[in-house]
């Protein structure tokens, strides 16, 4: 809005009034220049009244030099941001929008996507061990595929081969057409000297370029070790589109996980996103969305679109993955073949850091983000024989979470919270399931009753920085109270924190709580009375 060069401090100070009224306006930009009638420091007083009385934000630029530094000085001294050109002051509104929108984003409740795995982890575990030491750096193609297999995620199979006439009969065993591929500890990128190559379509073809790569290779890496070449299955789809999908550890980020446009173009158009494992449905949805090529994901120009949802997955899987093997140093995944019906690595390698190998180190230490601590997951009997599982909350807990708010008395809510808490507010739910695992922990009792799932109550403990000292609290639904559930989230809650090594517990309830004070008084907690509130304080010290 133009006030024109002969504008006194009112007009100014009533045109930003209607502007601030306008509720299409979210935040208002006055820039002042040096003219006849210009006095910079009365409109500075003007604009810092308004702004007493806006829940907006005001941004100024009072442009000319000396003469306005005393509008400037008034400006700074009531709260309003100044700054030396427009293009300043519009750079720092949109970097405060973009912050508000990636807290939203992050906060957001992500949909609940199950990822279950067959295969005992443990087990896993051993086995790459023994993989890994006895391979050099850059692992096989086959053995990053069995991991990524083991995770869930699907790969085409490779078969080893050493001669032109091996090549043919495993072409023919899988059926044509097949990829032809190097395989070698000393080449990383197989497609930059020829050694790959794609659609085979019979056993000539297969035995041309066997000969060709072979030529190939040793002109261009003569010194290279050559373990020998693999077949495996040609796969093709005018629908898909190739991704690629990887792991790499940062010094200072520690793992991150990344995905973007794949096959021999990635790093020709660099189209890719970063995140920070574990991902949950939400974070890797809007990994997604910050590619240039989302819309080619989704039904762009008659193209039938991609599974969204199992991709999804596919990066929650390897983002697992990412936080179990703190040895592995990249893993990439060029190309990820993503169709409406498949999702399929066709491509993969594992680069190890043996500069950790054998050497302790604390649990997830190598992410900037505890993981769900799956390992405090468990199956447990009340009393009256009802099956309910313990385990950690979680985002995508939300909804759950409030049902069983709603599903307790005002009474119960006043005694777990001490007041008349008001919980039916995604923002609240926020600060209850949306928690940091390092220094936090909720055990949730969930009861799954003819397929629907719900929660029956929630142990919570919240631990000082040193996890010296952990404050509990516990609530129940009123429908499962007497039944032992209180009892049994108390006592797995104290084992959780034995288990962390804190040295204390500390919780308070309302003098007109006897079944909470029992519980206390059952596991040797000190009980006081403060009659100053009518508060019972317990306290328990831990071996």
């Amino acid at each position: 809005m133009d006030v024109l060069g002969d504008a006194p401090p009112k007009r100014i100070a009533r045109a930003t009034e209607i502007v601030l009224d306008d509720p299409n306006v979210d935040a208002v930009l006055i820039i002042i220049t040096p003219q006849a009638m210009t006095d910079p420091t009365l409109t500075a007083q003007r604009i810092a009244e308004l702004a007493e009385k806006s829940q907006k934000p005001l941004l100024a630029a009072w442009l000319g030099g000396h003469s306005m530094r005393d509008g400037i000085r008034w400006l700074n001294d009531h709260g309003i941001p100044t700054y030396s050109t427009p293009e300043q002051a519009v750079r720092a509104f949109m970097t405060m929008v973009a912050y508000a929108r990636n807290l939203e984003s992050l906060y957001e409740t992500p949909r609940d996507i199950p990822v279950q795995f067959s295969i005992d982890r443990n087990q896993l575990r051993s086995q790459f061990n023994a993989m890994i030491s006895h391979n050099h750096e850059l692992l096989t193609e086959d053995i990053s595929k069995q991991l990524l297999d083991a995770y869930g995620i699907a790969v085409t199979r490779p078969f080893l081969v050493h001669t032109e006439q091996e090549a043919v009969e495993a072409a023919e065993r899988i059926g044509y057409p097949v990829v032809l591929k190097i395989l070698s500890p000393d080449i990383a990128h197989k497609s930059d000297i020829g050694g790959v190559m794609l659609d085979l379509w019979n056993a000539e073809s297969v035995v041309h370029a066997y000969r060709k790569m072979n030529s190939s290779i040793v002109g261009h890496r003569p010194v290279a070790r050559i373990v020998g070449f693999t077949v495996q299955q040609m796969i093709r789809d005018e629908n898909g589109v190739e991704l690629i999908l990887g792991i790499k550890k940062d010094s200072v980020f520690g793992t991150v996980i990344m995905v973007g446009l794949g096959g021999i173009t990635a790093e020709l158009f660099g189209d890719r996103a970063l995140g920070l494992p574990p991902l949950n449905e939400r974070l890797a949805r809007r990994m997604l969305e910050s590619l240039k090529i989302w819309p080619l994901l989704n039904d762009y120009r008659g193209r039938l679109a991609v599974n969204i949802s199992q991709l999804i997955e596919i990066m929650i899987r390897l983002s697992y993955l990412a936080a179990d093997y703190p040895e592995i140093k990249t893993l990439d995944i060029n190309p990820l073949l993503v169709t409406p019906n498949q999702i399929i690595a066709l491509d993969a390698r594992v680069q190890i850091d043996r500069s950790v190998l054998g050497k302790p180190m604390k649990a997830y230490a190598h992410l900037a983000l505890r993981p769900y601590p799956e390992e405090y997951v468990r199956s447990s009997v009340l009393k009256n024989g009802t099956t309910v599982i313990l385990r950690p909350i979680k985002p995508e807990d939300e909804p759950m979470w409030m049902d069983m708010l709603a599903n307790c008395s005002r009474e119960s809510i006043y005694q777990r919270f001490h007041y008349f808490f008001q919980w039916a507010y995604h923002e609240v739910a926020v600060r209850y399931c949306f928690i940091d695992y390092d220094r936090e922990i909720a055990i949730v009792a969930e009861l799954n009753e003819n397929g629907v799932r719900k929660l029956l109550g929630v142990g919570r403990l919240v631990g000082d920085p040193d996890l010296h000292t952990m404050e509990y609290a516990v609530l129940v639904t009123d429908a499962w109270q007497d039944k032992g559930l209180g009892s049994l989230l108390t006592d797995y809650c104290i084992e959780i924190a034995e288990h962390w090594g804190v040295k204390k517990i500390v919780a308070q309830t309302t003098t007109d709580n006897p079944r909470m004070i029992a519980v206390f008084q059952k596991r040797h907690f000190s009980i006081e009375i403060d009659p100053s509130s009518s508060l019972v304080l317990a306290e328990k010290v831990l071996n």
